[in-house]
């Protein structure tokens, strides 16, 4: 299928074959059910609506497959032979990029000490997921953080095929444009937007963190590359994840919103940046309570009334010319050293 084409041959026309589909705000918010075989080797129906994403999560059994029904992973599948992603693994084997050589140095530090991720077996089927989806994508090619999203997928899906549709239609429908790019230019969007919702919803932390100058990028760069899934217990990512598939990306700017007014007071009465830093890993790292989260973030924050698609186009022309400035320092400073 894919021959003896270069590598930005194959990327291409593996693009080609996969249109860009977005599930409808209707169909996702659909009742589903979903079939299963419990403990004992019987098939069961499960049904999995609204109000249980919200309140109670998706259960761990049918998460799977609700999930990939949910986000459009399923949708996005369908539209291309089933030996896809098999030929996809086979067609790349063997091929150096900068990209798998960044891959094959974060293996082995994605869930170091994990019981199946930190193995030979574990590195390689990440490995293969996500180098696959390095040659689909070669606007995106990889980018550290996808490594941690693809491994709590891998854990989830239990297939490689599924964990890799389900990295696809994150990257390609579910997240902001350009969050992986080259420059990060959708992750800085998100910061930005991220500081201005702080500012309307948490004035007075927002006012005290601007006056210790603390940056909120030391942060939230992590929650927004990660998804969350290196800063919170795996049952809290989860359940953050079980809402991000339902409602979209905002639901990342809820979540890190309510993260600051968890700590509303301690962060008040904070000295230093790293008092700030402390304070909010320490929180991160010990949010067991998925239910805590989420309460905090939809029913004391509530869901978003701001446009957040308005206020991403908003930052957006800021954050190109930042990072057009920070370019040509770069490229002047590398002038003055070869002169």
């Amino acid at each position: 299928m894919f021959g003896t084409q270069s590598k930005r041959d194959l990327s291409l026309e593996i693009q080609s074959q996969i249109p860009i589909l977005r599930p409808s705000i209707h169909s996702r918010r659909a009742n589903i059910t979903v079939k299963f075989q419990d403990l004992y080797g019987f098939t069961v129906e499960g049904n999995v609506d609204d109000a249980n994403i919200l309140n109670e999560g998706i259960p761990p059994v049918l998460r799977p497959k609700v999930w990939f029904s949910l986000s459009g992973a399923a949708k996005k599948k369908s539209t291309v032979p089933d030996s896809y992603y098999n030929d996809l693994i086979i067609a790349v084997e063997g091929k150096v990029t900068p990209a798998t050589k960044q891959i094959d140095h974060d293996l082995p530090r994605t869930f170091p000490g994990h019981p199946w991720l930190d193995t030979p077996e574990g590195h390689a089927s990440l490995r293969r997921v996500l180098v696959g989806y390095s040659f689909r994508d070669s606007d995106v090619g990889y980018c550290q953080g996808l490594n941690y999203v693809a491994a709590l997928l891998l854990l989830v899906m239990k297939t490689e095929e599924d964990a890799f549709w389900m990295l696809a239609v994150l990257l390609e429908n579910v997240l902001v444009n350009d969050c992986y790019s080259n420059n990060l230019s959708g992750c800085h969007v998100e910061q930005r937007v991220f500081k201005d919702l702080l500012k309307k919803k948490c004035p007075s932390v927002y006012a005290h963190l601007e006056a210790l100058e603390f940056d909120v990028s030391l942060v939230a760069t992590e929650w927004f590359l990660c998804l969350f899934s290196k800063s919170l217990p795996s049952e809290t990512t989860l359940r953050v994840w079980d809402v991000l598939f339902y409602e979209g990306a905002k639901v990342l700017l809820n979540m890190a919103l309510a993260i600051f007014k968890m700590k509303e007071e301690e962060l008040l009465m904070a000295n230093h940046v790293g008092d700030v830093i402390n304070i909010i890993q320490n929180t991160t790292h010990h949010l067991f309570d998925p239910d805590e989260l989420l309460t905090v973030a939809f029913d004391k924050l509530g869901f978003m009334s701001t446009n957040i698609s308005k206020e991403r186009k908003k930052q957006e022309p800021a954050v190109m010319a930042e990072l057009d400035q920070r370019l040509r320092r770069l490229n002047s400073s590398n002038l003055d050293e070869n002169s």
